[in-house]
């Protein structure tokens, strides 16, 4: 994907629009907060709408480890 998504907890309040974008890539736990299934779930752009979408701003999109 060339980046991967960090979801900060403390933000998340389980709004579901991460899943409603990107149901492949994300999904709640047993809190109803976000998590990440699969980093490659859903297209690239796909995530990066879902990113966006989030009304918390609890996600975001960080560089690889490699650094791509």
């Amino acid at each position: 994907m060339g980046a991967r998504v960090a979801v900060d907890r403390e933000l998340c309040l389980g709004s579901g629009m991460c899943l409603v974008y990107a149901p492949g890539t994300f999904a709640h736990d047993d809190q109803a907060k976000a998590i990440v299934r699969d980093p490659a779930g859903d297209p690239a752009d796909v995530v990066e709408t879902a990113v966006e979408a989030c009304p918390t701003g609890a996600l975001r999109l960080l560089p690889d480890e490699d650094g791509a």
